[in-house]
């Protein structure tokens, strides 16, 4: 488990004891003894470290079973003469590649080009580095010599990323950044921004700032607009449903088989018989005219059918009592 950067060369007192004898590949390949690392350095710059260093790093340790990585960071004075400018000082790089995971052993102000009183001096064994030849110090290959002696083996570099390509970036889009510095806090002076460029950014990030408010403001409104669609389409299904109810309701009430026309049918019937009741048949029969009498006058009284009334009765009685008078 790590639980500390790795040590620089220069301030460790962590060196191989075994005596440092001469390997070859197929040896580091089969494994040697715990005490006795095969002993791999890799050099380089290492401006704004990124995963491409670290995958380099990554190969170079993973190269042998057991295996001592020392990684050699050059000076910003040698750099700057060879190479050009860095982004990061020679410290930054120095403390970057300490907390790796990979390195073991960090070298600081490492030599541009390998001698062999350096290789001795830290019993290197083998050189990693990728195997695209490397023109620099007027040398077409500075890892010539390396290759002659057996003692490089390649890495692979990892497209897409580069230190290169990472200032690429920042050139690119210089306006970008130097407004996101200026927003941030920093100052014209130290970003080297002239007095108009620093007006001109405030500007653009104001008017940026507009931007991203009335795009929020966008955003929720069809937000809320969606939202009251949603909400309107809920309540127009839900009235559908509620309507067709209704409908089926006040059909089955009053359409034309409805329940309403069956109950005015039966009430109006009702009503009908309760004004004109049917007349009773009736049941006493008609008396039989006798054939040698005449037919009884209109006074004669049917003593099966009672009268009407007490006025009807008295009337009768009246006439029959005349009738007998007549008779005589």
């Amino acid at each position: 488990t790590l639980t500390a950067p790795a040590p620089f060369a220069d301030e460790t007192s962590c060196q191989c004891q075994a005596p440092h004898e001469k390997l070859t590949i197929a040896q580091a390949r089969l494994g040697t003894p715990a005490d006795r690392p095969v002993r791999i350095y890799a050099d380089g710059i290492f401006d704004l470290f990124h995963a491409g260093h670290a995958r380099a790093l990554m190969q170079a340790k993973t190269l042998f079973p057991n295996s001592y990585l020392l990684v050699g960071v050059c000076s910003d004075d040698l750099t700057h003469k060879f190479k050009g400018f860095t982004v990061m000082n020679e410290t930054e790089r120095y403390e970057a590649l300490r907390h790796c995971r990979y390195v073991d052993e960090v070298i600081r102000d490492a030599p541009w080009t390998l001698t062999p009183e350096f290789l001795e001096k830290h019993k290197i064994d083998f050189v990693a580095h990728d195997d695209i030849p490397y023109s620099s110090a007027g040398s077409d290959d500075v890892y010539k010599h390396i290759k002659e002696a057996g003692m490089f083996v390649p890495t692979q570099r990892t497209e897409g990323i580069s230190t290169s390509d990472i200032i690429t970036r920042i050139v690119r889009d210089y306006d970008v950044y130097a407004r996101r510095n200026l927003q941030r806090g920093y100052t014209a002076k130290e970003l080297n921004v002239s007095f108009i460029n620093e007006k001109k950014y405030r500007f653009q990030n104001q008017v940026d700032k507009m931007k991203e408010k009335v795009k929020n403001v966008e955003e929720k409104s069809k937000e809320f607009v969606y939202k009251v669609e949603e909400k309107s389409h809920d309540l127009i299904q839900k009235w559908e449903e509620k309507s067709r109810e209704f409908i089926g309701n006040f059909l089955e009430l009053f359409g034309p088989d409805g329940a309403w026309k069956q109950m005015f049918q039966e009430r109006s019937g009702r009503m009908l018989q309760a004004f004109s009741p049917r007349q009773s048949p009736n049941s006493s029969p008609t008396r039989g005219r006798s054939p040698s009498r005449s037919p009884s006058p209109p006074w004669v009284i049917n003593k099966t059918s009672p009268p009407a009334s007490p006025k009807a009765a008295s009337a009768s009685l009246s006439s029959m009592s005349e009738g007998d008078e007549d008779e005589k």
